[in-house]
């Protein structure tokens, strides 16, 4: 609300109804200028074909199993290589049936995602949703 004061002599002040814009204005050129700076920033313009995962995130546990994948898609479970067919029954061994431990997951790095991908998807289908992928530090430069 805004009063006008004038100088016609009367000792009283008349109101006026006018709605004052300029704070509104300011409000709305700024959130214009803030999206104006968004929205190039929350596009991607990188396409990629990523594989498909259904996993759900779960507690860690205490004690892990290492399963390794090499380069040549071999598996070995805590050092015993194993074929692919018979993950869920050595992981089983491993665990003895205790599905709720984490399992490592390690891989070369000349796998493929997809393959990696495959791979967490057996481990999802012989019952183990606890999965944590392994990686090395990176090497610092003396």
């Amino acid at each position: 609300m805004s009063i006008r004061l004038a100088q016609d002599g009367d000792d009283e002040f008349v109101e006026s109804h006018e709605i004052n814009v300029t704070p509104f204005i300011d409000v709305i050129l700024v959130l214009l200028i803030i999206f104006m700076i968004a929205a190039p920033l929350a596009t991607v313009s990188v396409p990629v074909d990523l594989p498909s995962s259904t996993a759900e995130q779960r507690a860690s546990p205490d004690m892990p199993i290492y399963l390794t994948l090499k380069s040549n898609l071999d598996l070995s479970v805590n050092d015993t290589t194993i074929a692919r067919d018979d993950l869920g029954a050595a992981l089983d061994h491993a665990t003895q049936s205790d599905h709720n431990q984490r399992i490592f997951l390690r891989a070369d790095r000349a796998v493929s995602y997809g393959d990696i991908m495959d791979l967490m998807n057996a481990l999802r289908s012989a019952g183990y949703l606890k999965v944590a992928l392994v990686g090395m530090g990176a090497r610092t430069a003396k």
